[in-house]
């Protein structure tokens, strides 16, 4: 147990932010019908919504972790609330889907100075084994909370405000971590560490070649563009690598991956967050226009497994404690690919989705506080800032391959497998190439039509989840048998 209440009162502190990063990503999934309706976004531009946030903030965490070494986690914490809190409220009045594209990545950016800053400071308040296992454990509680409770929240902001309201969520978060914040111990700075700005350039160069061509090959198909972001990112990626091994004070350390506890960490945090992120990106669309759901019925839905996500990850300690990692994790792993099954195997109704997000749940909760606490475990004290920032790389890469990979895997096959009436002209086959759009079209055709039409849509996004959630599944299962190899000798 944590007994001193100065630690007590940094880490609630610290875990306000923690809460509100993981939340902005699904509550904004939730909204994201709305959010079609209202400005009219593209099938690349509605996962230019959810994904531009992570894609900048993945980018950048690695930098941020070298910054937040050199001017000290905690001040680097204030900034990023500052500005996020900022820029969430300018969101608000965007007119243009670019517009709001453009906010994201810009949140993006303070997303990256917040994260890698909380576990660090985690790590620097607490010395004490057992009390930081549970610290990270309550971290990690509210980053599975979060993605859980954006769906319950943005369902009661959606079902009587505009969708501009899910930004506003961050300021009530936001303002008492700036008045609270004396109290949270200060990270040991190291003022003379140099920051590589080619390092930079290379890592934001390499994540961007590689996620738009994933997006692009998605969406559009595999071409020549998809074949050349594919193949610049990852001669960017080469050569990042290769200037890390030569420089006396890399962006990031490499050795870190010497060991196999932390690689495999760090996989697990990845295919985790990927798979919760792409759940929600078509459970949301399931509820809201396949079952017709308001959005307050469609999150109270989801609220069960956000309940067995509290329990889950503060449960988890105590097992971790007497059972091998190497158990725990694959079972977490394999109770996530038993979500994606139920998705895969039975008729999606409420009740599916409800059982999944559980089980699923309860899995990515509980197999976050594990995983997080060896990677911490498995650096030395002063790699504190530059582990969280990797691990936290791995998470923001999972959100923005769950909504590419999977959700993209959705939005190809939905447009595979639908067939529009004989009524529509060709020139409406780009409006109902989404789901939303093709609901949008529907109320503006003669009755029969639109009723033809939604009926079309429904079946083919309810089709192609189940296809996409059996590839999950055996994905999982196959990460699931890796953990249990890489972490054997733990």
């Amino acid at each position: 147990m944590i007994t001193d209440r100065s630690k007590l009162a940094g880490l609630l502190t610290i875990l306000l932010p923690v809460l509100l990063v993981t939340l902005d990503n699904t509550i904004l999934n939730f909204a994201l019908p709305k959010i079609a309706g209202a400005l009219g976004p593209s099938a690349a531009e509605q996962l230019w919504v959810i994904d531009a946030y992570s894609l900048v903030l993945a980018g950048l965490l690695i930098t941020m972790g070298r910054a937040g070494d050199r001017v000290g986690y905690r001040r680097l914490l204030c900034v990023g609330c500052t500005g996020f809190a900022v820029v969430s409220v300018a969101i608000v009045f965007s007119q243009q889907a670019w517009h709001l594209i453009a906010g994201r990545a810009v949140l993006g950016l303070f997303g990256a100075m917040i994260l890698p800053a909380t576990l660090a400071l985690i790590r620097t308040a607490f010395d004490n084994r057992e009390e930081r296992r549970l610290a990270v454990a309550a971290w990690a509680t509210c980053l599975t909370l979060g993605a859980a409770a954006g769906p319950l929240l943005g369902g009661v902001l959606l079902q009587f405000l505009s969708w501009q309201s899910v930004f506003l969520v961050s300021v009530p978060f936001l303002l008492p971590v700036l008045l609270v914040s004396p109290m949270i111990p200060e990270s040991r700075r190291q003022a003379g560490l140099l920051i590589d700005y080619p390092s930079i350039l290379l890592s934001l160069g390499a994540m961007t070649g590689v996620m738009l061509s994933l997006k692009h090959s998605a969406t559009v198909g595999v071409d020549a563009y998809a074949t050349v972001g594919m193949l610049m990112g990852l001669l960017m990626g080469i050569a990042f690598v290769r200037r890390q091994l030569q420089l006396q004070e890399p962006l990031l350390d490499l050795r870190l991956f010497d060991s196999s506890t932390f690689c495999v960490s760090i996989t697990v945090n990845l295919v985790t967050l990927g798979a919760l992120i792409g759940f929600l990106f078509f459970a949301t669309q399931l509820l809201q226009l396949v079952l017709d759901l308001s959005p307050i019925a469609s999150s109270l839905i989801l609220l069960p497994g956000q309940v067995c996500a509290v329990a889950a990850g503060l449960a988890i300690v105590p097992i971790a404690q007497r059972v091998a990692p190497n158990i725990v994790i694959p079972g977490c792993l394999y109770l996530a690919a038993g979500a994606f099954a139920v998705m895969a195997l039975f008729t999606a109704t409420a009740l599916t989705v409800a059982v999944a997000f559980v089980l699923l749940n309860t899995a990515v909760a509980a197999v976050t506080s594990v995983s997080n606490d060896l990677v911490l475990s498995a650096v030395p004290a002063d790699k504190a800032g530059s582990a969280s920032s990797v691990s936290e790389t791995a998470y923001e890469v999972g959100v923005v391959l769950g909504t590419t990979l999977v959700g993209g895997a959705v939005a190809a096959w939905y447009r595979l497998s639908l067939v529009l009436p004989e009524e529509l002209k060709d020139t409406t086959a780009d409006i109902a190439a989404t789901l939303g759009g093709a609901h949008s079209l529907a109320q503006d055709l003669p009755a029969e039509v639109g009723v033809v039409l939604t009926e079309a849509a429904n079946t083919a996004f309810s089709a192609a989840v189940a296809i996409a959630s059996g590839l999950v599944a055996a994905s999982i299962v196959l990460f699931a048998m890796y953990a249990r190899y890489g972490l054997r000798k733990v």
